[in-house]
């Protein structure tokens, strides 16, 4: 009896014993398997941020490479600053049909609203050339920088006045105020028309206004009570039954120009570069006069930002030459007109 007891209790001990070492060793599974997971986790974790700390630093890397390329390739570039106007449709039209593609470096036409800022980025050497008007051209010269006159454009300037102020002449413009740009074509135009009908010089308001979607806000909201415009925008405003008192064209004066930096010019690379470009805008010349202004109605409403309307009312005779110089005469009328201005 005593025997059996014993041997019960043994049995008990050990199933007893048994259990303990069973759950031990789930548990220790289980404490094995859970460093297991987080082992594996934070390796993973390890992997991926290692991943993606590369990936950001080759991203930083591919950036800095692709900026580094921009501008080399943008030095590399002949670069003319040019405006919303129909005198460089011909540039927006080689554009358009990539004759540019073919150049050593390639044309990059800058974008700007005032002709103060194409003046600004020649004279700081970020473009090579630039539209631009006879008047501020001497000026840019007078100022130290040789300028080389590529193409004389066709750009012409009229005098709009306000509906609303009632002048239909020249002589209206007593007490008046006209929108201008310093040392400009239209600056010399304000004078003309003062000396032509005999105003008191002090009797026009000249007030300077350099960006042309300014000029036009000013003319519509009857801020102004006369403006020069080129087209298209000269256009829109008659179109809106402002009256003109005043054409250049009736004066027998060609004062647009495309300039360029003669200094930079003068590097083989360069030269040939601008050989190929005249060649373009020759190209581009042909092509508007052949099919007419309209038939770049969109290109214009792109670029100069008017209305599909205003780009089919544009003169139809519009015709474009090929690069050639100014004229001498045109050329002297500039010059005269500042060393007067200076005095």
């Amino acid at each position: 009896m005593q025997l059996c007891k014993k041997k019960y209790d043994f049995i008990f001990w050990y199933h007893k014993e048994m259990e303990r070492f069973c759950f031990h060793l789930k548990y220790n599974v289980y404490l094995c398997t859970l460093i297991m997971k987080k082992f594996i986790f934070i390796m993973i974790s390890v992997v991926l941020l290692s991943a993606c700390g590369q990936s950001y630093e080759e991203t930083k890397r591919q950036n800095r490479l692709q900026r580094k390329e921009a501008l080399r390739k943008d030095s590399a570039a002949l670069k003319i600053a040019v405006m919303p106007t129909l005198a460089c449709l011909p540039m927006f039209v080689a554009e358009y049909h990539q004759l540019y593609d073919t150049l050593n470096g390639g044309v990059r036409l800058k974008y700007f609203k005032a002709y103060i800022d194409c003046d600004t980025a020649l004279e700081r050497k970020r473009v090579e050339g630039s539209v631009s008007d006879l008047v501020r051209a001497a000026c840019i010269e007078k100022r130290g920088m040789k300028l080389r006159y590529v193409a004389a454009t066709n750009a012409y300037w009229q005098l709009v006045t306000n509906k609303n102020s009632r002048i239909h002449q020249l002589k209206q413009l007593d007490d008046k105020m006209i929108a201008m740009t310093r040392f400009s074509v239209t600056d010399m135009l304000s004078d003309l028309v003062v000396d032509s009908v005999k105003l008191r010089d002090e009797h026009v308001f000249r007030v300077q206004i350099n960006d042309l979607d300014v000029c036009m806000q000013m003319l519509q909201n009857n801020e102004m009570d006369a403006l020069f415009f080129e087209e298209p925008l000269a256009t829109m405003a008659i179109k809106a039954k402002n009256p003109v008192v005043l054409d250049t064209r009736k004066l027998d004066m060609q004062m647009g120009v495309i300039a360029f930096r003669e200094q930079e010019m003068r590097h083989p690379e360069r030269q040939k570069q601008l050989d190929l470009f005249v060649k373009a805008y020759n190209k581009a010349c042909d092509s508007i006069n052949a099919k007419g202004v309209r038939h770049y109605r969109d290109l214009i409403v792109e670029k100069c930002g008017v209305t599909k309307a205003v780009a089919d009312s544009l003169p139809s005779g519009i015709k474009f030459q090929h690069a050639v110089g100014p004229r001498q005469k045109d050329i002297d009328t500039a010059q005269k007109w500042i060393s007067k201005k200076k005095k």
